[in-house]
C-alpha cells in the first residue's frame, strides 16, 4: 500500500518572474504556483524566483521537488529514510532522539566555525539544502544542483551619480517590499550604518518614522547606544531601548541554546533575542534587520587586512624566495624588534586563500590537539572543513580576490551564522524577520559595482557610505563597526550566577570525551580571568554546546 503524500513545505515570501506563477501566488494558490514553476523549468525553477524562500513540493507518485533561496534567508532540511524523502524546516524534526544520532564531524565543524555549515547538520543522515540549490527526488535517488552562484561583472569604473541614485531607489523598494502590510514598521537598531539605513528608509517608504529597538550593555567598549540614539534623533524614530544584564544571560542561555535545531555558538544571539522579545512585547510582529550590507558592499575590516596581505603576491617570486623569506624567516634577523612585524607579515601572506582567512580561528590558534581529546579526534576528519572552504571559495565567478572573499562570506558569515542567529531568535520571540539588504535586486546591483567602490584603497564600503552621505548622520558614517557585541567573558568573571552557569556547563562537557578536561580547567582557572574578552568566546561556544546536548538527552 503506497504511503500517503506528505504535506508541502512552503516558507518565505517568494516572487515569481513567470507571470502565470505569480498570478497563482497572488491568489493564494502557492502550491500551484510552485508546481507550475517546477513543471516548466525543473531544477532551474528557483532561478526564476526572487525573495527569501524554501520549498518542498511532494508529488502523488513519490517524487519531491525542493529549493532554498540564494542567500539562505530560509532553511530546509531533508533525510532519506525507508525509501522515502522526509523534509522539514528544522534538522531535529528529522532525527531520532538520543545521542547516537549526533555526528562527531558536525561537532568538530561547530567547534571550528561556531556553527555547522551546510549541507552537514549535527545529525547523521540529515542534511540541510545549501543556499542557491534545488533538489529532485525521483522516488529512489536524490539529485541536487546549484541554480545560482555568485557572478561578478567587475567593471573598471562606473558613473557614481547614476549608481548612487539606483542604489537609493533599490534600498527604498527593498524596504517597502519587506514591511508587513498593516503592521508596525519596525527594525533592529544597533547604531551602525546598515540598521540606521533601514530605519531611515522605513520612514521614507512608510510615511511615518520607524519604531526602532536597540540593545545596550553596561560595559565599557561594548555599548553602542549612543550611536543608536544619534540615528533615532536624526530620523525621529519611535525609539525603544533595553539594557541587557548578566541576569538576562543566566535566564536566557539555556532557552536560546535549546531553541536551535543544532548547536549554535554565535554569541550575539542572546542580545538579538532580548531585542526581538522586547519588540514583540511592544506589539511588533515583524522586524527588519540590516544584515548583509557589510558582506555585499565591503564593510568588514578583514577585507582591508586581506588586501594588505595580498600585496605580498605582487613581489616578484625570485625576490620573495631568494631574499625576503630566507632573511626574515630563516635567520635570527627576523626576531629583531624592527623586523619581527615583517616576519609575521610574510608568514601570514604566504598562506593562500581561503586558508588565510582561518589564521585567527580560535580553535586553531589554541591548538586542536591541545583542546580536543584523542578519542574525539579519532572520529573526525580534521581536513574536511578546509576541503569544504576550498569548494565554497571556488563557487563564485569573478577575477578579483575581494569579490571571491565577499561571496565566501555570503555562505559562512551570512547563510550559516548571522541569518540563522536573527531568524532563530526572532522565531523564539514570536516574530517574523526580513532582510532588505539581501533583496535580490540589491544583490545583483552589488555584483555590478567596481572593486574600487567596495574597498577604495583600504577604506571600507566606500560607495555605500558616499551614496548615503547626507542621508545618514556623519557620526554614523564615520563610526567603527561593532553591532550587538556581547561582553560575556567580562561578565563571566564578575557575575557569580553567570560564572556558575559557565563552570557547570563546561565541567559537564568535560565528561563527554570531546574537550580535554585539563584544557577546560586551564580555561576557567587561568585563561578566562587573565583575558576575558578573548577566552570568553571559547567559554561561550563550549557552554552553548553543552546546553544544547543536555536538551537532547
Amino acid at each position: 500500500m503506497p504511503l500517503p503524500t506528505p504535506a508541502p513545505l512552503l516558507l518565505g515570501r517568494p516572487r515569481f518572474a513567470d507571470a502565470d506563477c505569480q498570478r497563482l501566488a497572488q491568489a493564494g494558490r502557492h502550491v500551484d504556483a510552485w508546481d507550475l514553476a517546477f513543471q516548466r523549468h525543473g531544477l532551474s525553477a528557483p532561478a526564476h524566483v526572487q525573495g527569501g524562500f524554501a520549498v518542498a513540493l511532494p508529488q502523488p507518485d513519490g517524487q519531491v521537488w525542493m529549493a532554498a533561496d540564494r542567500m539562505g534567508q530560509q532553511t530546509l532540511c531533508y533525510a532519506q529514510q525507508a525509501g522515502q524523502l522526509r523534509y522539514a524546516e528544522r534538522a531535529d524534526a528529522l532525527a531520532p532522539g538520543g545521542m547516537d544520532a549526533i555526528d562527531p564531524q558536525a561537532l568538530y565543524d561547530y567547534l571550528l566555525h561556531h556553527c555547522i555549515p551546510s549541507p552537514r547538520t549535527v545529525f547523521r543522515g540529515v542534511q540541510r539544502l545549501e543556499p542557491g540549490h534545488s533538489a529532485h527526488f525521483d522516488g529512489r535517488m536524490l539529485r541536487t544542483e546549484a541554480f545560482w552562484a555568485p557572478r561578478f561583472e567587475e567593471p573598471v569604473s562606473a558613473d557614481f551619480g547614476r549608481c548612487r541614485d539606483e542604489f537609493r531607489r533599490l534600498l527604498q523598494e527593498a524596504v517597502a517590499r519587506d514591511l508587513e502590510p498593516g503592521g508596525k514598521a519596525a527594525c533592529f537598531l544597533s547604531g551602525g550604518t546598515d540598521s540606521s539605513t533601514v530605519a531611515g528608509m522605513i520612514g521614507q517608504v512608510a510615511g511615518r518614522p520607524a519604531a526602532t529597538y536597540a540593545i545596550g550593555f553596561e560595559a565599557q567598549g561594548y555599548d553602542e547606544m549612543a550611536f543608536a540614539r544619534i540615528t533615532a534623533r536624526h530620523f525621529r524614530t519611535e525609539h525603544h531601548e533595553y539594557y541587557v544584564t548578566p541576569a538576562d544571560l543566566v535566564a536566557g542561555i539555556g532557552t536560546v541554546a535549546r531553541h536551535y535545531d543544532q548547536p549554535f555558538g554565535n554569541s550575539s544571539a542572546l542580545p538579538a533575542y532580548c531585542c526581538a522579545r522586547f519588540a514583540r512585547e511592544d506589539g511588533v510582529t515583524r522586524l527588519l534587520a540590516g544584515d548583509g550590507g557589510d558582506e555585499l558592499f565591503g564593510g568588514n575590516a578583514r577585507y582591508a587586512r586581506q588586501r594588505v596581505l595580498g600585496w605580498y603576491r605582487r613581489v616578484p617570486g625570485p625576490l620573495r624566495s631568494a631574499l625576503a623569506e630566507p632573511l626574515l624567516l630563516g635567520t635570527p634577523l627576523g626576531r629583531l624588534p624592527l623586523l619581527r612585524k615583517g616576519a609575521r607579515y610574510v608568514l601570514q601572506a604566504r598562506v593562500p586563500m581561503p586558508a588565510r582567512l582561518q589564521q585567527d580561528n580560535l580553535l586553531l590558534r589554541l591548538g586542536v590537539r591541545d583542546v580536543l581529546t584523542p578519542g574525539f579526534l579519532a572520529q573526525v576528519d580534521a581536513g574536511a572543513p578546509q576541503a569544504h572552504q576550498q569548494r565554497v571559495w571556488g563557487l563564485s565567478h569573478c577575477r578579483g580576490e575581494l569579490n571571491r572573499t565577499l561571496a565566501y562570506d555570503w555562505r559562512y558569515t551570512l547563510a550559516d551564522s548571522d541569518l540563522p542567529k536573527v531568524r532563530g531568535t526572532a522565531q523564539l520571540a514570536g516574530l517574523g524577520v526580513a532582510f532588505p539588504m539581501l533583496d535580490d535586486a540589491l544583490l545583483a546591483f552589488s555584483q555590478r559595482l567596481p572593486d574600487d567602490y567596495k574597498l577604495r584603497g583600504l577604506k571600507l564600503r566606500w560607495f555605500f557610505k558616499e551614496a548615503l552621505r547626507g542621508f545618514l548622520p556623519d557620526e554614523t558614517l564615520n563610526k567603527k563597526k561593532q553591532g550587538f557585541g556581547l561582553p560575556f567573558g567580562l561578565w563571566a568573571t564578575q557575575h557569580a550566577g553567570l560564572r556558575a552557569l559557565a563552570e557547570d556547563s563546561l565541567r559537564s562537557l568535560a565528561g563527554r570525551d570531546i574537550v580535554q578536561p585539563a584544557f577546560i580547567d586551564a580555561l576557567l582557572r587561568t585563561h578566562l580571568p587573565a583575558h576575558p574578552g578573548y577566552y570568553g568566546e571559547m567559554v561561550w561556544i563550549l557552554m552553548m554546546l553543552e546546553q544544547w546536548l543536555r536538551a537532547r538527552e
